[in-house]
């Protein structure tokens, strides 16, 4: 089997790059706000709470949002989150002493600076380098928290230097830098191509069947390969293709 064309994929990208897209997802969340803080933040907790059962983690998610009264930004700021505690709030890996501590340390960035815009934009500035942005952001939580946390904390906030595929982050990235009928597009600080594909293993199973990876781990040099090779593709926007390796799955599975 050749290698999917550019044709296939600009069409499966075009087919499912809607808005009906976005009422099954998690960007379901930014897209439910104006402000651009509301934005940023809803976009942020979204990603990382984004692995597992999809409907696990949009119903929690929905949860999570009740709690804010419409205004997650002035939730963030405030740094009342007793509610955490008192409805033990907790997904998976993450109990409620882990998102207590990773609220508390959104709050501190939200009170001294300008946000999670500025903590990526600086992280991306220094040397226009995405793998510099992973790192700045992850030192940042990793050097205000306080001791003893366990990895339901860590786990919300990956470490890029374990070379894992960072999907969540490069998922949320997505959402803020490309503009689009799904994607927000309110960040203009780093230009799209320089964005990552989120990887998971539905893509990274997808991609290989496509013939568009063809390393075996799924890992950030698989995902350094996957984005070069869309890059062939459109080399201005290659993660529009999200989409089209989504929407192969999702063919695949209808025929089956």
């Amino acid at each position: 089997m050749v290698m999917i064309t550019k044709t296939e994929l600009d069409n499966l990208a075009e087919k499912y790059e809607t808005v009906d897209f976005i009422k099954d997802d998690p960007v379901q969340f930014p897209h439910l706000y104006k402000d651009k803080q509301d934005i940023e933040l809803a976009g942020f907790i979204a990603s990382v709470f984004a692995y597992g059962n999809r409907k696990l983690f949009i119903a929690k998610l929905k949860d999570f949002f009740d709690y804010t009264n419409g205004e997650p930004a002035n939730y963030i700021k405030n740094g009342d989150f007793s509610i955490i505690t008192e409805t033990n709030f907790n997904y998976r890996f993450s109990k409620a002493d882990d998102i207590l501590e990773f609220l508390k340390i959104l709050s501190k960035l939200y009170t001294t600076s300008n946000g999670l815009s500025e903590l990526f934009e600086y992280g991306y500035g220094k040397d226009k380098s995405v793998d510099q942005m992973y790192k700045i952001v992850k030192d940042y939580f990793y050097s205000n928290v306080k001791a003893g946390m366990g990895q339901g904390f860590y786990h919300l906030i990956p470490n890029p230097d374990k070379g894992g595929a960072m999907k969540r982050v490069n998922m949320f990235l997505r959402w803020m830098v490309r503009k689009s009928a799904v994607d927000l597009g309110i960040w203009n600080f780093m230009p799209k191509s320089d964005l990552r594909i989120p990887l998971d293993v539905h893509v990274a199973r997808l991609s290989r069947e496509m013939h568009l990876l063809t390393r075996k781990s799924n890992d950030m040099k698989a995902v350094i390969e996957l984005t070069n090779t869309l890059k062939q593709f459109n080399k201005d926007d290659p993660v529009k293709y999200d989409f089209a390796i989504f929407g192969k799955g999702i063919e695949e599975s209808q025929s089956k």
